[in-house]
């Protein structure tokens, strides 16, 4: 089992930055890969970017590319969002997940945090 917990969300005005942080325990030698997914209210939660737990490969969706970097610090235990130019459709709570597997669903989730983005 791994545990997931996120941190760092909070109000910030459109064009500000903001870094979410999120703490793995448990197995976490096991992870393969970790993600950020979000959800709007009245929205499906949707795919935001992902990182391999050894760092070599990443993934964004395209409307965050350019603004949002992943990072993971596998000997720390911990994965990172660095999110800039926030714009009001940022507005949702934001998951940590992570999986043990190179593809499938990810079985391991965080309890999220909000991030609000006013106009």
């Amino acid at each position: 089992q791994v545990q997931m917990v996120e941190s760092g969300g909070g109000l910030v005005q459109a064009g500000g930055s903001l870094r979410l942080a999120c703490a793995a325990s448990g197995r976490t030698n096991n992870i393969y890969r970790m993600a950020w997914y979000r959800q709007a209210p009245g929205n499906e939660r949707e795919f935001v970017a992902s990182i391999t737990w050894n760092g070599g490969s990443t993934a964004y969706a395209d409307s965050v590319k350019g603004r949002f970097t992943i990072s993971r610090d596998n000997t720390e235990n911990t994965g990172g969002l660095q999110m800039h130019d926030l714009k009001p459709e940022d507005t949702a709570v934001y998951y940590c997940a992570a999986r043990e597997t190179f593809s499938g669903t990810y079985t391991y989730w965080g309890q999220g945090t909000q991030v609000t983005v006013s106009s």
